[in-house]
Parts: C-alpha cells; structure tokens; sequence
C-alpha cells in the first residue's frame, strides 16, 4: 500500500495535529460493523479524505457545517486564525474532519478534547464533542466513520476512557459503536452561562 499523499502539509494547509496518527488507527479494534468497510486511512470512496481540521479550513465550509449543529455565531477569519492557533499551542485538541475533495468541502467533523488528570495514574482522559455530518452525505457511514476515528484515536493517544454527552434519539447509534449507559451514572449535567457578545 502506498504512502496517501492527500495528507502531506503543504504551505498553505496547516494542520491542528499531526495526520500521520489518523493512518495507524485499527479499524478492527472497534466493535463498529462498517459495511462495506471502511477506515479513516480508506474512507471508501476516492474523493474523500479523513484528516485533521487545517487552518485553511475556514474556506471550506467548516463553520457552515458546524452550524447544522449548533450556534457558532459570525466568526471573523482573524477570530478563527487566533482560535486554531490557541488550539494547536495548547494541545489536547484534535478536531478531525472529513472532506469531499471534489468541491474543496468539509462534509463530516468530529472533536477530541483530551483531559489530563491526576486520577488512574496520571491518565488521560477523552470527550467526544461536536459530532456533525452534512445532511446531503447521510447513508455513507460518515457518522460511524468520523466517532470510530476519534473514539480509536482518543485510545491510540492513552485515554483510558472516552465520553460524551448525547440526545435520547442516538443512545442506540452510540450504543452500536461501543458507548455504554453507566449504571448509577447516566446523568449528563450542565451548567450553562450567558454567552459572550
């Protein structure tokens, strides 16, 4: 199998992390069932690329896409420059996308965070957040595809746990990728704050 040269940095495509991470992950530790199969390294169609969230990303509909998410409110490129910057210095954030190479457009997205923490030894902890994919692409697996990616990389990188918060309605998909209620702890809580104007 030869080197994928889609996921080579060039001047202009500064990634948020290293790619060649993404090319390790081993899509049969996973309890997912991809029919046909699939791995971020091989997404299955040509015209796909699995790969890590680059600066030059701003231009390529992530944002928009985000936005069939949730609120991202009128991000300015300056905003979004200083924020990936932040994000790449800091570490702990490995924000995946998937991207139709087609129309130079950002189809799928997923976020890492991880936590450092003194429990387990010192460990790390994972949170899956932001999980999107562009409602045109529904039926090719991406949803699966891009929470694999970022659920096997949380593990290639020494979490000892993954979590997420999620609506009643996907408990099950999640379910079938290998999240688990936890008896006694199948509260997600939170305290939400005004946000900043």
């Amino acid at each position: 199998m030869g080197m994928d040269t889609s996921y080579i940095e060039d001047g202009n495509s500064e990634y948020l992390y290293s790619p060649g991470i993404l090319q390790k992950l081993n899509f049969d530790k996973s309890p997912a069932i991809f029919k046909p199969k699939i791995s971020a390294a091989n997404p299955g169609e040509s015209w796909m690329v699995v790969r890590p969230l680059q600066r030059s990303d701003f231009d390529k509909g992530f944002l928009q896409l985000l936005g069939q998410l949730t609120s991202t409110g009128n991000i300015s490129r300056k905003q979004f420059d200083e924020r990936f910057t932040q994000m790449k210095n800091s570490g702990g954030y490995y924000v995946t996308v998937i991207e139709d190479k087609r129309n130079s457009k950002i189809i799928g997205a997923a976020t890492l965070t991880v936590e450092q923490k003194f429990i387990h030894n010192c460990s790390l902890r994972g949170r899956l957040e932001d999980v999107v994919v562009n409602d045109t692409y529904r039926g090719k697996q991406l949803g699966k595809l891009i929470v694999v990616t970022v659920s096997l990389l949380a593990q290639e990188l020494g979490c000892y746990k993954m979590s997420l918060d999620c609506k009643d309605k996907l408990i099950k998909f999640y379910e079938t990728l290998g999240y688990k209620m936890e008896p006694g702890n199948s509260n997600a809580m939170n305290m939400r704050f005004e946000e900043p104007s």
